[in-house]
């Protein structure tokens, strides 16, 4: 789907504790830096739907299992990341995003942002509003 990377990431075993990359500024997909967080969402809850006028993001899951679906408008694109498919998820803006936890335990996103939050930038909508068989 245009505007959506999928980017596989490096996972560096240690015996006295792992390492997760997650971006870098010479990554595919990275635009610009404007804040980190993580967000969590519990087993068979889902966030979303939410489109971003101006914001990049790049989502990552280091621990727990968590379902992404992107809509443009006409086709769907959906991708499980975790650490088995420990991947970075692109979304350029204009773009519909909703995720559900899959994981029985703690399912962990971070947010890799091209811009600060700003409350005015993205629009939230019901999960009702756009038809998709969670």
């Amino acid at each position: 789907m245009d505007g959506v990377t999928l980017s596989d990431l490096k996972q560096i075993h240690h015996p006295q504790g792992d390492i997760y990359h997650a971006v870098k500024k010479s990554s595919v997909g990275f635009e610009n830096f404007g804040e980190a967080y993580f967000t969590t969402i519990n087993n068979s809850e889902t966030k979303g739907w939410k489109k971003h006028s101006k914001m990049v993001l790049n989502l990552i899951v280091p621990t727990g299992k968590v379902e992404f679906v992107i809509y443009n408008g006409e086709k769907f694109f959906t991708v499980v990341l975790s650490q088995e498919n420990y991947k970075r998820l692109t979304i350029s803006p204009n773009l519909w995003v909703a995720f559900r936890g899959l994981g029985d335990k703690l399912n962990l996103v971070l947010n890799v942002a091209s811009i600060e939050h700003d409350p005015n930038e993205a629009i939230n909508i019901d999960l009702e509003e756009i038809n998709y068989e969670w």
